[in-house]
């Protein structure tokens, strides 16, 4: 069943609805697991949506 979303907001161009993301460092600590980072978008802050309004001021610019 598709996700249904108010009319008022947009998905986030920048991270496409997808505002948190783990990114793997490569490292490792000593017991052994991956060091990760975990990063917000920096365009919605960490909502993943933009306000309509925003939306059609960066389609026209």
């Amino acid at each position: 069943m598709p996700e249904t979303r108010p009319a008022d907001t947009r998905l986030c161009r920048d991270c496409d609805g997808f505002p948190t993301v783990a990114i793997t460092t490569g490292q490792t600590s000593s017991d052994g697991t991956r060091q990760t980072l975990t990063v917000t978008c920096r365009t919605c802050y960490g909502t993943g949506t933009v306000p309509r309004r925003a939306a059609a001021r960066e389609v026209s610019a």
